[in-house]
This record gives C-alpha cells, sequence and structure tokens, in this order.
C-alpha cells in the first residue's frame, strides 16, 4: 500500500467519523423544561415558547416581563399574528442542519418568530416613522402579547381597509409572492404563470399579486379549493386531483412551485425556452428531517444546470420596502390576504399542527388580543 493511498483512507476515515459525529450531535433532541430566560420584573405578559425540539405538544405558553423600548426601537401591542412553514421547522428543529445557527439539544432562543400585525404602544426617544398609536404589521422575533422592533426593522403602516387578523397573515407568505414575481421572475404583462400551491398561504398572495402585474394567470390546487382560486382573479385553475399539469399543451413564462410534488424535467415540458421555474416548496413533516426544506435547493443545484430553462430557488427577505409595497396593493384593493382559521393564543399548538398538515386555505391567524 502506497503512502499517498494511506493518507487518502486515514482523510476519509477522519472526515467519517466526524460526518457521523455532525450527525449525532444535531439529531440529538435535549430534555424540555424550565428555565430563568424569560424572567424579569415588572409588567408581564403572555408569551408562546419551546424549551426543546419537537411536535407542538412543546409549544408552552408562559409569562414573561413585557419589553421596554430602546431608543430606536417600536413597542408593539400585538392584535393578531400568523404561523408559516418556516415557524414549525425551527420548532421541530429540521432539517437538522439549521441547529447549527439555532442551537443543538435544545433551542438557543426559546421564543418563536411569527408574522403580526398590532398597534404602536410606544417608542423610543429617537424614532420619527412611528408613534403611538400606528396600526402596523410585520414580522416580530417573538409571538407574544408584545413586541419590539428597531424602526427601520420589518414594519409597516397596516392599511385601513384591513382587518388586523388579515394584516397578519401578510408577513413571509406576502413578501414571498411579491419577491417571487417581481424581483426572481421579472413577471411583465401578458405574460402566462402557473402557480403550484394556489390555495396555501404563498400561493393565495401569488395568485393576486401576478395578476397585479398584469399575468395571465393558473391556479393548480385541489378540487375543494378550484372556487377560492378563482375569487383571487384567476384565469384558469387545474383541479391536480384529475389532471397533471405537466402532461398538458400550455406553455408558461413563469412556474411559481409551491409544492415540488415534480421534477424540474417535468416543468421543462410546459415552460417557454426562455421561461422560469421558481421553486420555494419547503417539504413536510413527512420528509427527511436531514433534507426537508433544503429539497428545493437542492434539486435546483443538481438538476437546473442540465435544463435549459432557468430555474431559481430562494428565501424571502422581510424588510420595510416589501411590506409598504404590499400595504400599498392591499390599501387599493388589489390584494386581500386570506385567512382559513383562527385561533386563540392558548391554542397556538392546536394552530401548529393544522399548519403542519398542509392544507391551509391561505393563512392560520392567531388571536393574540382575545
Amino acid at each position: 500500500m502506497s503512502r499517498g493511498y494511506k493518507i487518502l483512507v486515514s482523510v476519509l476515515v477522519v472526515v467519517g467519523v466526524a460526518v457521523v459525529w455532525l450527525g449525532i450531535v444535531l439529531s440529538h433532541n435535549g430534555a424540555c423544561g424550565a428555565a430563568p430566560a424569560l424572567s424579569g420584573e415588572g409588567e408581564r405578559m403572555k408569551t408562546i415558547v419551546r424549551r426543546c425540539y419537537g411536535s407542538p405538544d412543546v409549544l408552552k405558553l408562559e409569562s414573561a416581563a413585557k419589553p421596554l423600548p430602546g431608543e430606536r426601537e417600536v413597542l408593539i401591542k400585538v392584535r393578531a399574528v400568523s404561523l408559516n412553514p418556516v415557524d414549525w421547522h425551527f420548532m421541530r428543529g429540521t432539517p437538522y442542519l439549521v441547529r447549527l445557527l439555532i442551537g443543538t439539544g435544545v433551542p438557543k432562543d426559546p421564543r418563536l418568530a411569527a408574522d403580526f400585525a398590532g398597534v404602536v404602544e410606544s417608542v423610543g426617544k429617537n424614532v420619527t416613522r412611528f408613534k403611538a398609536g400606528d396600526e402596523v404589521f410585520g414580522r416580530a422575533a417573538s409571538l407574544a402579547e408584545f413586541v419590539i422592533l428597531p424602526e427601520e426593522g420589518a414594519i409597516a403602516p397596516k392599511p385601513q381597509n384591513v382587518s388586523f387578523e388579515q394584516a397578519a397573515a401578510v408577513g413571509v407568505a406576502g413578501v414571498t409572492a411579491l419577491e417571487a414575481f417581481r424581483d426572481r421572475a421579472q413577471v411583465q404583462p401578458g405574460q402566462k404563470v402557473l402557480i403550484n400551491g394556489a390555495s396555501g398561504g404563498v400561493g393565495t398572495f401569488a395568485v393576486q399579486i401576478a395578476k397585479a402585474l398584469g399575468a395571465q394567470v393558473t391556479g393548480v390546487c385541489s378540487t375543494h379549493n378550484i372556487d377560492l382560486v378563482r375569487s383571487l382573479g384567476a384565469d384558469h385553475v387545474i383541479d391536480y386531483t384529475k389532471e397533471d399539469f405537466t402532461k398538458g399543451d400550455q406553455r408558461y413564462d413563469v412556474i411559481l412551485d409551491n409544492v415540488v410534488n415534480h421534477s424540474l424535467w417535468d416543468y421543462r415540458k410546459v415552460l417557454q425556452p426562455k421561461g422560469i421555474d421558481v421553486n420555494i416548496g419547503g417539504g413536510s413533516t413527512s420528509d427527511s428531517p436531514w433534507i426537508g426544506a433544503f429539497i428545493a435547493p437542492l434539486k435546483a443545484m443538481v438538476e437546473g444546470p442540465l435544463v435549459s430553462p432557468r430555474f431559481v430557488t430562494f428565501y424571502a427577505d422581510l424588510d420595510q420596502k416589501d411590506l409598504t409595497a404590499l400595504g400599498d396593493l392591499m390599501a387599493s384593493g388589489k390584494v386581500t390576504p386570506v385567512v382559513d382559521r383562527r385561533y386563540s393564543l392558548e391554542e397556538t399548538p392546536a394552530a401548529m399542527r393544522y399548519l403542519e398538515q398542509g392544507h391551509a386555505r391561505g393563512k392560520i391567524v392567531i388571536d393574540v388580543a382575545q
């Protein structure tokens, strides 16, 4: 055996041991238990936390100190919040690789983020954009009765013609749909757009935003949701229980995939030569905990370079500019958030269980101010 071969074998053994060790560390679930992280003096508030990774049963209602705004921060009394698939991924700690960021064994921060809508309670002395009494919406780092955000953070004025529940439904789903069509696909008037998963959180926003951009929209959904998707403005609706759109004759300029139930090779058959597939599907609880939400980017990386139309995947980056743009679309009546079910703060575990089933029509909202 040559020296070079021995070195190669040694390196492979070390790498293999490191991978196994990392796998054991990342997949280990620490025990749940009380912790003093949310303690504090002064006025109290209710908040939802998870002290460990797992099913919705790990979500607990606790008492925490009401936060106080810094010089450039805004304190908001939350009226309603909504949940997104990314929230159950962080609850379960899957795919396991995300634990490198959020904590191995147990979460570094027991709080869960959420999209919200509420009323500004108070502001720091150097805040100029917002004042007490302003109705706002956005995304915050906790699911609680009060949240704090920087003045320049993911917060925008709430239009008067939408309810707090509707505004709370916007956040991640609305910005994802907006960035997918406006920025990634750069949809133009008259283009043919297909939305796979048109009745879900992102899908219901996507139908309306694509229409606002002047596109001809085809929505794909189940029989139960056909009327809903049509009511949102879709020009055509395909019932996936009866028809496979990848086997049809129609070709599209843009496909927005919220489901990831077809290969890029299938999409190639129904995309125009210069078409684009924007792939944002994030998997389900039945997927491998190692891959899960990474299935879409992995497909794009492996299959994308092998096919001629363009395939992209991305995760939305919430900022004040995009939230304000969505606020303008809601104010004009071009976008109306769809709310499926409503829960109380105490019922957050039940809301998360329903979310994980993957059959919500629009968004799931939690009424914090009940």
